[in-house]
């Protein structure tokens, strides 16, 4: 019958047990010295080697030829622990076995001394799951055990446990085991089961272990199951867990500096369809931001990156396209991102909906998504060219230069009824509209736009304030999402086009009713004029007191919709 590889290794003695040499040489001092305590507590991560320690404490204890702290695994009482069958050991899964009851049956246990050897060892896994009155039963027997009793408690979660149990332990702390260590344990027990794997390899599945050396030990055992040919290398370790190289993490971070959202999905989208695990490519990813954001503040990366020298090389690339808080950024949404993931049902929709907001800081409306904003417009500014000593003078939409301090007057453009009615409606519902909009994006780029009349006679035009918002709206998805909202709120057929137009100059423009054109005896054009920017530099010199007079006209006839 088969056995696992993290069964078949576990450590027999205290020179096995990787990593936690602090840990090891107290225990072996204790044992050297026969001061043995009444109560110990293991405390650690997961496959950090608590319960392995504590077999190998109880085996130590009771050797009758220790070897230097160690036991020796040879005598009748190792033989006996090592099979299960010795009547000085117990463990107790405390997850399982959690009651008053179970506490009860250790009391009177106990009250017997061992058979055989010095001491009778207990051994309580799990012990933060015992409930309070499970507790409150083990306390005096905890605190004052018979003088050939040794309690060995272990858990990952030492901070649920009372502190009159804390206060009756010696604490040992078991921290979590380097990608080094783990790395060269893997190595070991490779050449013993002959496994062939490379060195790179090995190293990937030590950081994916992530401390954990049981962890690690059952990915080795998962990589051996793949291949017996020949040697199980990088990629291989990488399609066998469910993960991918770090070059598609430099061009997903290159798409999204970019702005390329279409890209950044198409590259997700592609791992979804290799049957990658989508929380370890999250997390894979969150280790390559947090080695640019290493590469981004230190200077020597030696022994705190590891990566190819190819791989290497794009990290330096990759780090020039960001700045330090946006790196930040990067790392407190994709850190919360992993947690939502844990609950969520739909873990795609949520990495395409994070990635958006990485690629375009202005759909996020934290401060983190502000400052990244900030930073990616300084960061535009600094890469435009110089124009020149000379300076030019804004034009208005005449072509007309416009001097310091001087204001521009706004124009007055006549438009047909039914649009300007169109337009007096989208004006007024804008706001609700854009909120009853599908998807965070678009809702928010709605939000952030304005709309006036399209040329002709009918038809409006939605003028985005930046590129990215018009990437969103521009979608034929989100324009006939739109068009079928305004048609099922207000029955109204209204064709939609989209521009980018940041410089507000729609703003200050007045429409008025072709209807109303007999009653305004001042120069006013049409849509088709406005849209091509035919003003008379005559009547633009007059417009000042003219637009004053338009003004209360229409102040009279349709309230201040006209603004």
């Amino acid at each position: 019958m088969y056995t696992a590889l993290y069964r078949k290794w576990r450590s027999r003695d205290f020179g096995e047990l990787k990593g936690q040499g602090a840990v090891t040489e107290a225990l072996r001092n204790q044992v050297r010295s026969g001061k043995i305590g009444h109560a110990y507590l293991f405390c650690g991560t997961r496959g950090t080697g608590k319960t392995s320690a504590a077999k190998i404490f109880a085996r130590a204890v009771n050797c009758e030829n220790p070897q230097d702290g160690n036991p020796c695994n040879l005598c009748r009482s190792c033989r006996e622990i090592l099979s299960g069958s010795s009547m000085n050991v117990l463990e107790m899964d405390a997850a399982s076995n959690n009651g008053v009851e179970d506490i009860r049956k250790i009391r009177e246990q106990v009250e017997y001394p061992p058979v055989s050897g010095r001491y009778r060892v207990y051994i309580i896994d799990e012990v933060h799951m015992l409930s309070a009155a499970a507790f409150n039963a083990f306390l005096k027997t905890l605190e004052e055990p018979p003088e050939y009793v040794v309690f060995i408690l272990a858990t990952t979660e030492p901070n649920r446990l009372p502190i009159t149990i804390l206060s009756r332990c010696q604490r040992y702390d078991f921290r979590r085991i380097s990608s080094e260590v783990i790395a060269e344990r893997l190595g070991e027990i490779a050449g013993a089961e002959g496994i062939p794997v490379s060195a790179e390899a090995l190293s990937y599945i030590a950081r994916v272990g992530d401390g954990s050396m049981r962890d690690a030990v059952s990915l080795l055992d998962q990589c051996s199951a793949f291949q017996f040919d020949r040697e199980i290398n990088y990629e291989d370790a990488l399609g066998i867990l469910g993960a991918v190289d770090s070059s598609v993490f430099s061009e997903l971070i290159r798409a999204l500096s970019a702005r390329e959202i279409r890209s950044a999905l198409s590259l997700l989208s592609e791992l979804i369809e290799q049957g990658r695990e989508l929380s370890q490519f999250l997390s894979d990813f969150l280790y390559y931001v947090r080695n640019l954001l290493l590469a981004k503040t230190v200077e020597d990366l030696s022994g705190l990156v590891d990566l190819s020298r190819e791989n290497f090389q794009r990290l330096l690339e990759d780090k020039e396209l960001f700045s330090t808080d946006e790196l930040l950024r990067y790392i407190r949404r994709l850190s919360e991102l992993i947690n939502q993931l844990r609950y969520s049902p739909e873990k795609r929709v949520l990495i395409e909906i994070e990635l958006i907001k990485l690629a375009y800081p202005e759909t996020d409306i934290s401060p983190e998504g502000i400052n990244a904003r900030i930073a990616d417009l300084t960061r535009r500014i600094s890469l435009c060219p110089p124009t020149g000593r000379e300076e030019r003078k804004p034009e208005d939409s005449a072509g007309a230069e416009i001097s310091d301090g001087e204001e521009k007057e706004p124009k007055t453009v006549s438009l047909p009824r039914a649009q300007y009615e169109d337009l007096m409606l989208l004006k007024r519902e804008w706001g609700n509209l854009s909120r009853e909009l599908s998807g965070g994006p678009l809702r928010n780029a709605a939000l952030n736009s304005r709309v006036y009349p399209a040329r002709g006679k009918s038809g409006m035009v939605i003028a985005t304030k930046s590129k990215a918002s018009y990437n969103i709206i521009s979608e034929p998805e989100a324009i006939s999402e739109i068009e079928a909202l305004v048609a099922r709120r207000y029955q109204r057929e209204i064709h939609f086009q989209v521009e980018n137009s940041s410089d507000g100059s729609k703003e200050s423009t007045v429409y008025v009713m072709e209807s109303d054109l007999e009653r305004i005896h001042f120069p006013v054009e049409t849509v088709e004029e406005a849209a091509d920017g035919s003003f008379e530099e005559k009547e633009r010199e007059e417009g000042s007191q003219d637009h004053g007079q338009i003004r209360e006209f229409l102040r009279g006839n349709a309230g201040d919709e006209y603004e």
